[in-house]
């Protein structure tokens, strides 16, 4: 390695990739009672040995007593190796490297907030690690420069980066704070733009629809289209018939709670409509984000659906 300097960044000339490793966070070591995020190494007969993944991979442990709350009869049974845990800090040792853990004083809360944050640090830590591979830089050289900076004024380097795409009038762009050169704040907002940008979410419910009285099709056809006029600009609403009565709703949208509130509103009007015409509605999927898989295996139930209603030539001559 001869690393020299570029711009207050050292350039990184070896091929071991040694330069894209560091820590998340400005401190080397967490604080005391603090939660973090650790995967499981080796399990032996004091504990489970773990990395603090948001602290460069340190060794840590989480002795046996501290496992759960309840009487151990397997410890295979409460933790696996290669698994992702949140676990409580109780000590740290930073002049022999010891940190034990504890994964029963963690509560549901906690769990929740340190995957956030986690998730949050491992965006970060993507961004700043591409940008350190294409250009040949320590990572940690840019954590000191652009990562911790931010999180000590915005309390987390991703809340930076989310204002530094921002296309809201009067918001400081954060990158305007650094010291560092703009062509490096350029290639950064460009790739937090393609990296972080908000991908759309595709909302799904499943309804029933009926009508026996004089109307019939007709009003379910009017009810439907009561509930498509609820969409809005960026955020149509479709409706797909799977099998009479059954109908999908679906709409794609940037914003999840906006758009599972935009389907509740369709079914109320739908729902509204239908009865006033002697029918009914039952919902049997409320309105949720789906994934792919989900949309997946509807498109393959419509297409079997499709198969199997297909008219048969009925002059066509029979085998013998």
């Amino acid at each position: 390695m001869d690393p020299s300097d570029n711009g207050g960044f050292r350039i990184f000339t070896g091929d071991d990739k040694s330069n894209l490793e560091c820590r998340f966070y400005e401190s080397k070591y967490p604080e005391i009672e603090s939660v973090v995020m650790v995967n499981v190494r080796n399990i032996a007969d004091m504990g489970a040995y773990v990395s603090l993944m948001e602290y460069g991979n340190i060794e840590g442990m989480i002795l046996l007593s501290e496992l759960s709350r309840r009487r151990i009869r397997s410890i295979h049974k409460l933790i696996r190796v290669n698994r992702n845990e949140v676990v409580m800090v109780l000590r740290v040792d930073k002049e022999k490297g010891y940190i034990d853990l504890s994964k029963r004083r963690v509560s549901p809360e906690d769990v929740a907030a340190c995957e956030e944050r986690f998730n949050k640090a491992k965006a970060v830590h993507g961004v700043l690690r591409h940008i350190a591979d294409r250009r040949k830089y320590y990572l940690e050289d840019l954590y000191e420069k652009i990562g911790w900076p931010l999180d000590r004024k915005y309390g987390h380097a991703f809340d930076a980066f989310k204002l530094a795409i921002s296309d809201e009038k009067g918001v400081v762009n954060p990158f305007d704070e650094l010291d560092i050169p703009q062509d490096l704040k350029d290639e950064l907002t460009t790739y937090i733009l393609r990296r972080l940008a908000p991908q759309p979410i595709k909302i799904r419910s499943d309804i029933e629809v009926s009508c026996f009285s004089y109307e019939g099709i007709d009003a379910i056809r009017e009810a439907l289209f009561a509930g498509m006029a609820k969409g809005t600009e960026n955020s149509v609403i479709k409706i797909k018939l799977i099998a009479p009565p059954i109908y999908v709703l679906s709409t794609t949208t940037l914003d999840k709670d906006a758009g599972i509130a935009l389907l509740h509103s369709a079914i109320d009007a739908i729902r509204d409509v239908i009865a006033l015409k002697g029918g009914k509605m039952d919902v049997k999927m409320p309105p949720k984000a789906v994934s792919i898989k989900e949309e997946n295996e509807l498109q393959a139930m419509m297409d079997r659906l499709a198969l199997e209603n297909e008219e048969v030539d009925g002059d066509a001559p029979e085998e013998e």
